[in-house]
């Protein structure tokens, strides 16, 4: 049984949700699943935007037959290869041989490389081109590096939908509900949008704001992202957070303290930090332990918040590795603009804070408090001088 919906008169959506699969790119967390989204467009011509994950292919399969009917599929708009929508390109020229595929050429060199079996039915576009397919025109937009090399974005003139890749997509499952405004998306939302750009897209600002100022010159009524909610109003509200994201900026002043404890002292200390900057007003603190969280959910709050208080013991005359990892998939990620505390804790020879550092340094415009603070084995009444110098530094640097 098919099941779709209209996003126009003549655009449907047509894709699916995977509840199934615990680790997106098998590498994050998707507690919440995620959708895979696919468009169909009714016009002399029948247009296929995008295809889906091999997990809901059958689905996907029957949304197509639903919607077209006796209908024959015209062209297949390829915006994006990366297998969770391209799994199913074989498919749909198995189905419909007389299919013609639109893609860029790198996008065509991948499908080689993926050892697609597609004939010679394709059309190549670059930025600027442009087709018709009846009442509806569209512009292909060169979105490279969003995420990957090959990317375009397709901008439908005529109903001002901007089919956006994997631009403005997010984490989680859609309930039946398709549209950004059947969603409370701050509440519901926003974290996993935060976590899906962050880990997926957030190496490549640069590239997101050269997009951004591209989609700026063009009349948008509807986004329709490849994950996640379908925006037909208040685009300004997401394309602030895309602007501050791939600029790096802050979406909030408030502080995201990781800790690395091993017996619990240094998480003690964590919290003992924590309570002094609510008591001195600064309420908006997350806690987080590094052994027990996955890395994506700390990269997600090292971009929300300003300030970062990395609290780690000595291992090994090391840094504590989960601890290791998380800074240096920062790094990886391209963090940039933020103001970190650093704590260290050892029994003998405490050096984390120093190894930490030197990490953060390498990174572009970080700020590194001077109130470094060490611990040896567990916070005493001799540390809470120091520990509240190291509060007084992070109230101040927020003023």
């Amino acid at each position: 049984m098919y099941c779709v919906r209209n996003i126009t008169e003549d655009l449907y959506w047509i894709g699916g949700n995977d509840r199934r699969l615990a680790l997106f790119e098998n590498v994050h967390p998707i507690p919440r699943g995620v959708s895979y989204n696919s468009y169909l467009l009714l016009d002399e011509k029948t247009v296929l935007f995008d295809t889906v994950d091999w997990s809901i292919c059958r689905q996907f399969l029957e949304n197509i037959k639903g919607v077209l009917g006796e209908r024959k599929l015209d062209y297949m708009v390829i915006n994006h290869m990366e297998p969770d929508h391209a799994a199913c390109i074989e498919e749909i020229v198995l189905r419909y041989p007389k299919v013609k595929i639109v893609c860029t050429e790198k996008a065509l060199l991948f499908m080689h490389q993926f050892g697609f079996d597609i004939g010679d039915n394709v059309i190549q576009v670059k930025e600027g081109d442009t087709m018709s397919f009846g009442k509806h025109n569209v512009a292909f937009v060169a979105a490279p590096m969003v995420h990957w090399p090959e990317a375009m974005v397709t901008y439908d003139a005529t109903n001002g939908v901007l089919f956006s890749a994997d631009a403005f997509g997010s984490f989680g499952a859609l309930d039946g509900k398709l549209f950004n405004d059947e969603v409370d998306f701050d509440r519901d939302w926003l974290d996993d949008a935060r976590r899906y750009y962050t880990n997926i897209v957030g190496k490549y600002g640069p590239h997101v704001q050269a997009l951004l100022k591209k989609a700026a010159g063009l009349e948008i009524k509807y986004i329709c992202p490849l994950h996640g909610p379908v925006w037909r109003n208040d685009f300004g509200y997401l394309l602030d957070k895309y602007d501050k994201w791939s600029r790096y900026e802050p979406e909030e002043k408030g502080v995201l303290i990781v800790y690395a404890s091993m017996y619990g002292n240094t998480e003690a200390a964590a919290n003992d930090l924590a309570t002094r900057l609510v008591k001195k007003g600064v309420t908006k603190v997350s806690m987080y332990d590094v052994s027990s969280t996955h890395v994506s959910y700390l990269i997600s709050e090292a971009f929300k918040y300003s300030h970062v208080v990395l609290v780690s013991v000595t291992y090994n005359l090391k840094i504590y590795p989960p601890m290791h990892n998380f800074i240096m998939d920062m790094k990886a990620l391209n963090l940039q603009k933020r103001t970190f505390a650093l704590v260290e804790n050892g029994s003998w020879a405490p050096q984390s804070a120093k190894l930490m550092g030197e990490l953060i340094e390498e990174m572009k415009d970080m700020t590194i408090l001077e109130s470094e603070m060490t611990i040896t084995s567990a916070m005493a009444e001799k540390d809470e001088d120091s520990m509240e110098a190291v509060t007084d530094s992070i109230v101040d640097s927020m003023k």
